[in-house]
């Protein structure tokens, strides 16, 4: 069995790289002074009491990066490649393939995870929105507003009617006072949305929890034999490392079907897919339960106001589903699969005019004649 080549192991590492650097980048943004927003003594919005949290970042990590790891990998261990992909493959392939479902898997996840921390740490500090424990953690010198005030028209009515500088704290711990001018996004929320949304999606792929999926076009004896001449039901590009495919194509129960149906029969439309047993809808929602109870917190332990709750949970989500169709099929489509490897010659990028990332004339080229049987594993 040939093993991958130097280039395409590296271009692998550098995407690793990648995530590495924008994790490393957010994490160090946690150490610059944000914005520190005008505010006002009497903004009942920031006058909420300065207090502990149920869930600390240590957790957060624990529940929505560390946890999720080890679940991907479980789930990786026992069902790939599976029962009907196993018998076509050899020891070595078998291993292969799930070595490679088992990265892209932690792929998606750093992806995710990394994205959204990025994101969210850049918005706090270009914000400097005040939280709603604010004024606890700043501690305001009441005897001395003048000297902090930066705009308001209400000084006639009363001193402290008006908006002041944080000069006016007299907290001494500077990391509380910044932290208390970074309630916008959300931190906790958009981390837990997307490492716990992440693994949802995952958990869906890999259990075939999804809507029930049905094409375009009508299901036909044609279509039929379009799909396993595409090898939609590999789970790798263009079969490679797969050996023995006949058994994996084996759409025999359906071409029946066709072929005793009219092409545009509504039986046999409704007999293309059935929806999952309803216990399967619990895996699914269970890590999405944990990722609202996480953000729900922030906002009755007045950490953030609600529109920051949201906001970072909207982030979350975005980088959690991006994540997810960046290294993995589409839940309707794709079996379970992550997709394929790049082809070699384009590992690093490619120019105008260029398809995409699979050089199919080069995934044709490993293609064996005679018995169908593949060899050159991409993965």
């Amino acid at each position: 069995m040939a093993r991958p080549p130097i280039a395409l192991i590296l271009s692998y590492v550098l995407d690793w790289l990648v995530i590495i650097v924008i994790a490393a980048i957010a994490g160090g943004l946690n150490f610059v002074k944000p914005n520190h927003r005008p505010f006002s003594l009497l903004d009942l919005d920031i006058s909420y009491p300065y207090i502990g949290e149920t869930i600390s970042t240590g957790t957060l990590a624990v529940v929505s990066l560390i946890a999720p790891a080890i679940i991907i990998l479980i789930v990786v261990g026992a069902l790939v490649p599976g029962p009907r992909v196993s018998r076509t493959l050899g020891r070595g392939q078998a291993f292969r393939v799930k070595l490679w479902e088992f990265e892209k898997g932690w792929a998606g996840l750093a992806l995710a995870v990394a994205s959204a921390f990025f994101i969210t740490q850049g918005s706090k500090n270009l914000f400097g929105k005040p939280r709603p424990d604010f004024l606890g953690r700043c501690q305001p010198d009441l005897t001395n507003i003048a000297a902090h005030v930066v705009g308001g028209l209400g000084q006639d009515i009363s001193s402290r009617w008006t908006l002041v500088n944080s000069g006016i704290c007299t907290q001494a711990n500077t990391a509380v006072l910044n932290d208390g001018f970074r309630s916008f996004p959300s931190g906790h929320s958009s981390f837990s949305w997307a490492g716990l949304l992440y693994l949802s999606l995952f958990l869906c792929s890999k259990f075939s929890i999804a809507i029930p999926y049905l094409p375009l076009q009508p299901t036909t004896a044609d279509s039929i034999t379009r799909q396993r001449n595409e090898h939609e039901l590999l789970p790798l590009h263009q079969n490679r490392g797969v050996s023995g495919d006949s058994n994996i194509h084996d759409t025999t129960g359906e071409a029946a079907l066709v072929g005793k149906q009219p092409a545009h029969s509504p039986v046999t439309i409704r007999n293309y897919a059935a929806s999952p047993p309803n216990y399967t809808i619990i895996l699914a929602f269970f890590p999405v339960a944990v990722a609202i109870y996480i953000s729900s917190t922030r906002y009755s332990q007045f950490y953030h106001h609600g529109f920051d709750v949201i906001s970072g949970s909207l982030i979350g989500i975005a980088t959690a589903i991006l994540a997810f169709r960046w290294y993995h099929l589409p839940l309707s489509r794709g079996q379970g699969w992550a997709w394929g490897p790049r082809s070699v010659n384009r590992a690093f990028g490619i120019g105008v005019g260029t398809g995409g990332y699979v050089d199919h004339a080069e995934a044709g080229s490993d293609r064996i004649a005679g018995n169908g049987d593949v060899e050159g594993a991409r993965v």
